[in-house]
């Protein structure tokens, strides 16, 4: 990885942001056009320090097993498992994958990036209970969820979650799922690992360099002004691609690159806070990631989750999140991001959104309005007999939620996900949003890849479905293949203890 933009050429792909999307489309690239010359622009002195950084991210590795809003309930108390079956068909499209880079020279041990950690959802009331037993009946119908166990008795709950069982007034209605296929993945130290080994074949990453311009030239190329952020020296390249990777800073570079995609959209900055635990005692009775449900008019993202975190050898539990508010769209962004990002075209959007997300102020209200003591409560109704000195506040990374014109209204409306924007002649592509991103890294740059490369994915589909074998098909109707495809995982990945 370099600082120095003087060795900088005129490349076939530059990717903007040195994040997992950008680590996971140079990867793919490989795969896909293994000839082409790559260049990363990253702004910070290090790549993965925003939102793929293992403090700014969940680490859950997103497959459904746990979260409760990817399982909603309808009004006959049926569980719809659609969304959960695509978040977990995507995720086991990243666990083959990364077998495959393993397999094919990925520097250090699978250990350094990802671990089994079992996934539990955890609910209260008669109310809850009655909802999990459907999920459970529901999800356990599903191929991709096999295994997934339920309970309901507190003795057996007490084995499975300690930390949540203890002090828990033992006439509470109480119900649980678990499944030990869970995970936690250190995105950081993945995408630090991916671009290392981008660079063995030739990808240049450079690092302290923030793009500033892009724009569309006569030949169908792209000029891309960068800027040093040491020297201030600014000076350009030209590319046949760009993508725009930059988590919450991909809004205003789409914008810049002023394609037709973009109008409409924007985005509402959301900074997160979690408190952590380093206590030894604590953290070998709490081996497990537990998701709760989030309070009635409560938005997805404010779900309460206990995590067990395995950064850099070291085991934590993080609980949240707490929601804090920045107009800056990353950690290292700036206060003006938010104001400077609406435009004429997005106007209707934004304030359709201010009218009718009621809910997401009065949440964002109340959480800036806590105290250490107010977020101390919180944490008992998850945890009953923890100590508010064993536990320090820590912020995370900024989530820049994706607002949108719904097609059918012409309202603006909030949405808790990702969106991928591609030109209209495939020269340039960018990411908008949050969760599940990381977990899904991999489909979401192969959808990418599909759309503005089709023939080189037509060209090159043997080596997709050897990277992936699943490739162009449905591991949920296919049983024989998902066991095949988790058992090769599970073992090159060293998922089994």
């Amino acid at each position: 990885m370099s600082t120095d933009l003087g060795s900088a050429t005129d490349p076939d792909v530059v990717l903007v942001g040195g994040g997992i999307m950008s680590a996971t489309l140079a990867s793919l690239l490989g795969v896909v056009a293994p000839e082409w010359s790559i260049t990363v622009f990253e702004s910070a002195t290090e790549v993965a320090g925003e939102s793929s950084d293992a403090w700014n991210n969940a680490g859950t590795g997103h497959a459904a097993l746990c979260e409760l809003n990817y399982t909603p309930s309808g009004p006959d108390g049926r569980v719809d498992t659609s969304k959960a079956r695509t978040i977990n068909e995507q995720f086991q499209v990243s666990r083959q994958f990364w077998s495959h880079l393993v397999r094919t020279g990925l520097t250090g041990s699978p250990k350094d990036f990802i671990s089994p950690v079992p996934h539990v959802s955890f609910v209260t009331g008669e109310g809850g209970r009655t909802y999990m037993r459907a999920r459970h009946a529901a999800l356990s119908a599903e191929p991709l969820f096999a295994g997934l166990e339920y309970t309901d008795d507190p003795a057996e709950l007490a084995q499975w979650v300690p930390l949540v069982m203890d002090g828990r007034d033992p006439a509470q209605a109480v119900a649980a799922t678990r499944s030990v296929a869970g995970t936690d993945v250190n995105f950081g130290a993945l995408t630090r690992l991916l671009l290392e080994q981008g660079g063995e074949r030739g990808v240049q990453v450079h690092t302290g360099q923030r793009v500033t311009g892009l724009e569309k030239l006569d030949d169908g190329r792209w000029k891309v002004t960068v800027t040093d952020k040491r020297t201030g020296e600014e000076r350009s390249v030209r590319t046949r691609f760009v993508f725009v990777g930059a988590g919450g800073g991909a809004l205003p570079l789409l914008q810049r690159a002023a394609i037709p995609e973009i109008r409409g959209f924007g985005g509402f900055p959301v900074s997160g806070l979690f408190l952590r635990t380093r206590s030894p005692e604590l953290v070998s009775r709490h081996q497990a990631k537990v998701y709760g449900q989030a309070a009635v008019g409560a938005p997805p993202m404010s779900v309460p989750h206990l995590d067990l975190r395995l950064v850099d050898g070291e085991y934590s539990l993080l609980f949240g999140p707490y929601a804090g508010f920045s107009p800056k769209f990353l950690k290292a962004g700036s206060m003006f991001d938010l104001p400077l990002s609406v435009k004429p075209n997005n106007l209707g959007s934004m304030l359709g959104v201010a009218r009718t997300e009621m809910a997401l102020t009065k949440y964002l209200v109340t959480e800036l309005l806590q105290n250490r003591k107010a977020r101390h409560r919180t944490l008992t109704e998850f945890v009953p007999l923890a100590e508010q000195a064993d536990w320090e506040m820590i912020t995370a990374g900024q989530r820049v939620q994706v607002i949108k014109q719904d097609p059918r209204s012409g309202k603006g409306v909030l949405q808790f996900g990702t969106e991928l924007i591609v030109g209209s002649d495939g020269s340039i592509a960018g990411l908008l949003g949050a969760s599940p991103g990381a977990s899904t890294a991999v489909s979401a740059m192969l959808t990418l890849v599909q759309k503005a490369f089709p023939d080189r994915v037509a060209a090159r589909r043997s080596a997709l479905e050897e990277a992936i074998p699943s490739y162009g098909r449905d591991l949920s109707s296919d049983p024989a293949l998902l066991a095949a495809v988790r058992a090769e995982t599970m073992q090159t990945l060293e998922l089994n203890g």
